[in-house]
């Protein structure tokens, strides 16, 4: 049985409150208790019809989740009429519009002084004597409509419903009597003032759903779905929405109860950045009766037909989208010239916001608009394009979670302050991600506290997808925009196993944290819908993805393997976990946890055998067929457990999920898979780790050198090229090469790990053996053994130190050994993001540029010891961050203000200065976007062997480092770089 009581100030957690508001306990044992369903009774729901609708839509709400809680229904009333002999009741209204809370006000039997002309606030209250026959009252008093709503339903959450009781069907625990421990508590303002979502590249999942599933009477996406969709909003204290806007789905306004649902449910109303004042150009937009969507030629046209959308919006709430782009999300039709562009949005942005004056009737200041700079708009806001300071300004990320823009000190200044446009699912170039939502969250709070701590706290929007898939992050980005402060880099990296635990239950909690940790780092490093390593719209010869290998390398460092390995572990952990949950939490931990990581091991292991296949098959190994067969496994598995998704509940979600997502993807199509042509008979074949290049590089086999500083072990694969079963001995040349096997049979290959025994080696700087791998035919393969076991330094001197090994040193960035800091920057550990799994910061965002030249400027310091003298090249990995502002009051001789910056040196050696940034666009982004990194090879000297100090030194603020190598010459081809070399 889940602990329930226990549990309760974990869930108030989860909404963004420091402290409890509301508990459960067994039975009623102090005053504070409030006894919400009894053995003989129930408490009445009562509020004032008068007051706004979203009340009563709470009210019903309310009363709907103390019935899936306890079975029982309570009564919900509307007036002053109470039913017979209630003795307890919920008061729940607004200041100023409820006589329920206006008399207890009066009566000083509460004070909501605290609250009152505040933002989607509340006061909670137990009050004795409360009036009208009552014994006692919980009294919720909101400051308007939606703090209103948002106390009463922090009690749903508090007697065990979820937000996501229907959207990801969190199970409901039964109890046959309700009693709440009540504590005084008024709730703060939101850190954000419009929080919400816009449902986003619907084709593949929402709308097919609706249409064949949810909606089948419409055929499309309509009230009932909107309806889900905007409680789901109201339950996370969201207020803000953004419909659906494709050109497959009916347009929102089309429908005229669409926008009266909203209301119901009080949600504002805004568009995407490409719909003038709410206009769905993409659908709305009839080019035979309104003529061309082209402002320049047909301006009359257009006003007349957005000043009809207010008109018929305006009874409602809105956030109001200025714009002008082209239909459907594309650039503006005419003139290439940014200054021409520049007038003509100008001119319509203003008659937009004349259009609002004139229809609402008030003036333009007084109206809630928003502008966003997306895309091309950037260029032309950046030409100098006028806003008015009371319109907010909606910063954009790059579609990859990087922000492009942030308020610049000017900027800053702004009555509208300004807000963010944030993606957890894309469709575009130079790869959509539409399937699988796994943006580290980690990346999502160093992105976005960045942007709130740069005055965006009017608006946060949320790209959401589908929403299915999106669920996770959908709840993190509107808790966050709730309550920022409540949030840290550590509670971001665990939210997901604090979310889930909220779903169903503690007692896995831990579980839930480890298994997310590997997800999250697995799908930092490539998402899944990368892996087929393609990219989209490349050349308008053939807009399709066209997959090909990865450069997760099978050869070297076991990178491959290692991420196989990593991929199983936790599919096999929720699996074991799905078999354990009970029938009631299955169709939620299906969605939540057992469907994202199984699928992304599926599709992973699909991709990378499918790879090793096509490597074994140049090899001519007998095990390519194998490894064909898995890869079509992996595929068959994903459509079978993703058909096993849409069955849930009797098909409630059936059609909502697929993987055949976007119209430019084949990531997730079978990959090529070839058969080798083997022999009649057995035939020897060797491979030793980090032979990369099969043919035509060396005529031996030869293993990387064994390090007495790291002390590791290599494999050597022997494997049959050959129809038949083959026999094979292996022997070591010397007593020192130790071997995990040295003989066998096998139809396809064994794998043998190469190790040292250190009492024994000789010592030098080039001792060498090898192993004579035989065949039962008479073949015969030898592979070469290095050892480094140098007399001096002894291993003590280099305990704790990177060490060269194999022509390189690779350096965790979270592993320094010393850290300088000043007042303006700290040097922060951030965990669950980079390569190595954390990374660090160095220093706020929003501090000031650091001189990397001064020599006490902030770094981190990573001592190392290296056998060789000479130029390095040093590879810094970097999370791929954008200059915060054009405008960052900067100005350096001979310094640069365009581009982050951020220092590399070694001891005291020059400085150099590589970037974070780039342009939008440009192929480094390319790459740097879809590796979650940018890389930048700085080339360095180093005077003579020994002990040395690579330094990161702070330039811009904030800059995220996830790993250092230094290259003497060895480093081998790898997609995530050699593993750390710090001596043991």
């Amino acid at each position: 049985m889940r602990k329930s009581i226990l549990f309760l100030t974990f869930l108030c957690l989860q909404a963004g409150a420091l402290r409890a508001q509301v508990t459960l306990t067994e039975r009623a044992a102090a005053r504070t208790d409030f006894e919400l369903v009894t053995a003989d009774g129930t408490a009445a729901v009562c509020y004032d019809a008068a007051d706004a609708a979203v009340v009563g839509t709470a009210a019903g709400l309310f009363a709907a989740d103390v019935a899936r809680v306890t079975g029982r229904e309570i009564p919900v009333v509307d007036g002053s009429e109470l039913p017979a002999k209630t003795r307890c009741a919920v008061i729940v209204g607004t200041v100023g519009q409820s006589r329920w809370i206006d008399e207890l006000a009066a009566a000083k039997k509460i004070d909501v002084t605290p609250i009152e002309g505040g933002w989607e606030r509340y006061t909670l209250r137990l009050v004795d004597r409360p009036g009208h026959g009552l014994r006692k009252a919980l009294v919720i008093a909101g400051s308007d409509r939606r703090g209103t709503a948002y106390g009463l339903l922090s009690v749903s959450r508090a007697i065990g419903v979820n937000p996501w009781y229907w959207w990801a069907d969190a199970p409901v625990e039964r109890r046959d009597r309700v009693t709440l421990r009540v504590a005084d508590y008024t709730s703060p303002t939101p850190s954000v003032k419009y929080r919400g979502i816009f449902i986003n590249d619907e084709d593949w999942g929402l709308y097919r759903w609706a249409k064949e599933n949810f909606e089948k009477e419409l055929g499309n996406i309509g009230p009932k779905t909107y309806e889900k969709v905007c409680e789901l909003l109201l339950r996370l204290q969201a207020n803000y929405l953004a419909p659906a806007m494709h050109d497959a789905t009916t347009a929102f306004y089309k429908i005229p109860e669409n926008r009266v649902i909203a209301d119901r449910y009080g949600i504002a109303i805004g568009s995407s950045h490409c719909e003038p004042l709410g206009l769905n150009t993409a659908s709305e937009w009839d080019s035979k009766t309104m003529g061309e969507w082209d402002y320049v030629n047909n301006r009359a046209g257009v006003d007349r037909v957005l000043k009809e959308r207010v008109e018929t919006s305006a009874p409602y709430e809105n956030v109001y989208t200025l714009a002008l782009r082209g239909l459907h999300d594309r650039a503006m039709a005419g003139s290439e010239d940014l200054n021409a562009r520049k007038a003509t949005m100008q001119e319509a942005l203003l008659a937009q916001r004349q259009t609002l004056a004139d229809v609402l009737g008030k003036p333009a200041e007084e109206i809630p608009q928003v502008f966003t700079p997306y895309k091309e708009v950037l260029d032309v806001y950046n030409r100098g394009l006028q806003l008015p300071d009371d319109v907010t300004i909606i910063w954009p990320d790059d579609n990859y979670g990087y922000m492009k823009r942030l308020s610049s000190p000017e900027e800053q200044k702004r009555s509208g302050r300004s807000g963010v446009y944030y993606h957890s699912s894309y469709l575009g170039r130079p790869h959509d991600y539409l399937w699988m939502n796994t943006t580290s969250p980690t990346l999502m709070y160093e992105e976005l506290r960045k942007a709130y701590d740069s005055t965006a706290d009017r608006v946060w929007l949320l790209n959401a997808g589908d929403i299915k898939s999106c669920e996770f992050a959908v709840d993190f980005f509107l808790a966050m925009a709730y309550d920022i402060d409540a949030f840290d880099f550590r509670r971001a990296a665990g939210y997901r196993a604090e979310w889930m635990s909220g779903l169903l239950g503690r007692e896995h909690f831990d579980e839930f944290r480890e298994i997310s940790d590997a997800f999250y780092h697995l799908a930092f490093v490539r998402k899944p819908e990368f892996m087929g390593w393609g990219y989209q719209w490349a050349t308008d010869k053939h807009g399709k993805e066209r997959n090909t290998d990865t450069d997760f390398s099978f050869a070297n460092y076991r990178e491959a393997d290692r991420r196989l390995e990593a991929y199983a572990q936790i599919a096999g952990r929720v699996t074991s976990l799905l078999e354990r949950m009970p029938e009631k939490d299955r169709a939620c931990f299906y969605q939540v946890l057992y469907y994202p990581v199984k699928a992304c091991e599926l599709l992973n292991r699909m991709v990378l055998r499918g790879q090793q296949n096509r490597r074994y098959a140049t090899q001519q190994r007998a095990a390519t067929d194998a490894l064909a067969a898995e890869s079509r496994m992996c595929h068959d598995s994903l459509q079978v457990i993703t058909a096993g998704y849409n069955a849930l509940l009797g098909g409630k979600w059936d059609h909502v999920m697929t993987m055949n997502q976007g119209f430019a993807s084949s990531y997730f199509q079978l990959p090529e898979l070839r058969s080798a042509q083997l022999a009649p008979r057995a035939v020897l074949g060797v491979e030793a780790e980090g032979e990369d290049v099969m043919k035509g590089l060396q005529s031996y086999h030869m293993l990387p050198a064994f390090n007495t500083f790291l002390r590791r072990s290599y494999f050597v694969d022997v494997y049959n090229k050959g129809g038949g079963p083959l026999q094979w001995n292996a022997e070591a040349s010397d007593d020192w090469i130790v071997l995990s096997r040295t003989a066998g049979t096998t139809r396809t290959g064994e794998r043998i790990e190469v190790s040292v025994d250190w009492s024994k080696v000789p010592v030098g700087d080039a001792v060498s053996g090898c192993l004579t791998i035989k065949s039962a035919g008479g073949e015969s393969r030898r592979v070469l053994v290095s050892v480094f076991n140098p007399a001096s330094p002894a291993r003590e001197e280099v305990q704790g130190l990177y060490v060269q090994h194999n022509g390189y040193i690779s350096i965790p960035a979270a592993d320094f050994h010393r850290k300088r800091e000043n007042d303006a920057i700290r040097i922060r550990q951030i965990p669950n993001l980079g390569i190595e799994n954390t990374a660090i910061q160095l220093g706020d965002p929003t501090a000031p540029k650091q001189n990397t030249r001064r020599r006490e400027v902030p770094c981190v310091e990573y001592d190392f010891y290296t056998f060789e003298q000479g130029s390095v090249d040093v590879y810094t990995y970097v999370l791929p961050t954008f200059v915060i502002s054009a405008d960052r009051g900067y100005a350096g001789h001979e310094a640069t203000n365009l581009e982050t910056q951020y220092g590399v040196c070694i001891d005291e050696g020059p400085v150099m200065n590589p970037s974070t940034s780039s342009i939008e666009y440009a192929q480094i982004w390319y790459e740097s976007v879809l590796r979650n990194c940018r890389v930048n090879k700085t080339t360095l000297h180093i005077g003579k062997p020994g002990r040395h100090t690579v330094k990161i030194l702070c330039g811009d603020a904030g800059t995220v480092l996830q790993k250092i190598v230094l290259d003497f010459g060895g480093m081998k081809r790898s997609y995530q770089g050699p593993p750390p070399t710090r001596a043991e």
